[in-house]
């Protein structure tokens, strides 16, 4: 593939970040596919759900930046290393806010076809997030959805 559909598939998958960063859910919407699918810790979400996911994320956290410090494209799979920062100041996936700055690492990759993201692959290394927020709290709530089957609510796009 050559280099400049390489660069062109970055900057795509970047563009799904940022939009959501932004809070630019219309953006967003255009930039994946119909039939855009996410895979990451746990959870497999279509288009919608993503997109609700994401607008559920940006509710719960204040001043979310992030940083991208590895981008690397390899035909159609674009691998993003990124550094999250923010304060959890509402509820997130029934947790409630703990009011703690929170610095969060992870990988996402994302297919691109056609100019558009069609699916994304994403892992986040959740025991520095428990280190952060605390183990009890996020371990307490992990063991009571699991020992006791809560199923999650699925995520519903706002708009």
């Amino acid at each position: 593939m050559e280099n400049s559909t390489q660069k062109q598939n970055q900057e795509t998958a970047l563009s799904v970040s940022l939009a959501i960063l932004d809070g630019r859910w219309n953006d967003l919407d255009k930039l994946l596919h119909k039939d855009f699918t996410y895979t990451g810790d746990g959870f497999v979400f279509t288009k919608d759900e993503y997109i609700g996911f994401m607008q559920d994320m940006k509710a719960a956290f204040s001043n979310l930046q992030m940083t991208f410090p590895n981008i690397i494209a390899q035909d159609d799979m674009v691998s993003i290393r990124f550094i999250s920062t923010a304060v959890n100041t509402g509820s997130f996936m029934g947790a409630p806010a703990n009011k703690k700055n929170l610095e969060v690492h992870g990988i996402f990759m994302r297919k691109v076809k056609d100019g558009v993201v069609l699916q994304e692959w994403q892992t986040t290394d959740l025991l520095g997030v428990m280190k952060q927020i605390g183990f009890g709290a996020l371990m307490g709530y992990s063991v009571f959805v699991g020992l006791f089957n809560v199923a999650q609510k699925r995520p519903v796009r706002k708009f």
